[in-house]
Formats: structure tokens, C-alpha cells, sequence
């Protein structure tokens, strides 16, 4: 019921493998096919599995080359007129900037602000060497109510940063 639709069809790395496999064989005596050519490609049978509760795309192949519509120029043409531009997915509006991804990437490493970071962390093993030597050489049980403030709102901070990135994708 599909035969001569045209459809968009976003795929994975499995698949994008295999496609690889086959205009770019790894072995001299495979022959090699591009599988998007109208008279030499190859139609291509997805095969799903379930293994492990995921979905696997192993099994899937391609068949022997041969000519789409039976090399009918008359059908060629409407699947051909049928085929969607994809320029608008690799438009440079859909990516972001190298300065975004870069601050993003800082951002969620924990690299962002070190000198903050280093100066907090000081602050915290002078707080903790007071705690110390005020015990008789013991740490205290509890920590001071500013630092637990502090890693309080670090961790509110992470959770608000982690719900805007999932809002975001």
C-alpha cells in the first residue's frame, strides 16, 4: 500500500550504519551500491525486534540492486516530484551557535565560574578547619546552617537548570 509513497523517516545509528555498509563496503569483494539511486539502489526491508524491552534494528537489510518502479520513467518522475526538500533541516537556524554550545557545555559540566567555585570551596575548609580545632581536634556532627543553605540552593539551583534543559528539548 506504500509502494510509490514517498515518506520523511527519521533514523539512528543502526540504520545509518547499515546504509554506510553498503555505499562504503569494508570488504574488495562486496560490491558497492548507492541505495538512494532510482535505477541501481536497492530497497531497503526494516526489520524490528524487541531485544532486552528496546527496539533493535539488526536484522534489517537491503535486497539485491534493481530499478524502482520497474525503471517506469512515468513513475519515476511522480516519486521523484514527491520527494521533500531537506534543506530546511540542515538550515544553520536549527543549530546552535559554537559561543551557546560552548556555555551550555561549561554550564553543565560545572566548569562555569571557578573562580567562585575555588573561593567557596577555601571558604568551606577554613569553615571546616574552625569546626575542627573548636571540637578538640573532632569534626562537628552537623554542618553550619550556611552551608547547608548554600548546598540547599546549589541543589535547587541543578534541579531548575536540569527541568529548563528537558523544557527545552
Amino acid at each position: 500500500q506504500n509502494e510509490g509513497k514517498v515518506f520523511l523517516y527519521k533514523f539512528g545509528k543502526k540504520i545509518f550504519d547499515k546504509i554506510q555498509e553498503k555505499m562504503q563496503p569494508e570488504f574488495a569483494d562486496e560490491e558497492e551500491i548507492n541505495p538512494f539511486d532510482f535505477w541501481k539502489g536497492a530497497n531497503f526491508k526494516i526489520k524490528i525486534r524487541k531485544v532486552g524491552g528496546f527496539v533493535n534494528y539488526d536484522k534489517s537489510e537491503f535486497d539485491a540492486p534493481s530499478a524502482l518502479a520497474d525503471g517506469d520513467d512515468a513513475a519515476l518522475k511522480e516519486i521523484w516530484e514527491q520527494q521533500y526538500p531537506l534543506q530546511p533541516f540542515v538550515a544553520p537556524d536549527q543549530f546552535k551557535s559554537y559561543d551557546e554550545l560552548k556555555t551550555r557545555l561549561t554550564t553543565v559540566l560545572g566548569r562555569g565560574g571557578g573562580e567562585t567555585r575555588m573561593a567557596r570551596t577555601a571558604e568551606e575548609m577554613d569553615v571546616s578547619s574552625e569546626s575542627k580545632t573548636s571540637t578538640g581536634g573532632v569534626e562537628a556532627a552537623s554542618s553550619s546552617p550556611a552551608n547547608e543553605s548554600s548546598d540547599a540552593g546549589e541543589s535547587e539551583d541543578a534541579l531548575s537548570y536540569f527541568e529548563k534543559l528537558a523544557a527545552e528539548d
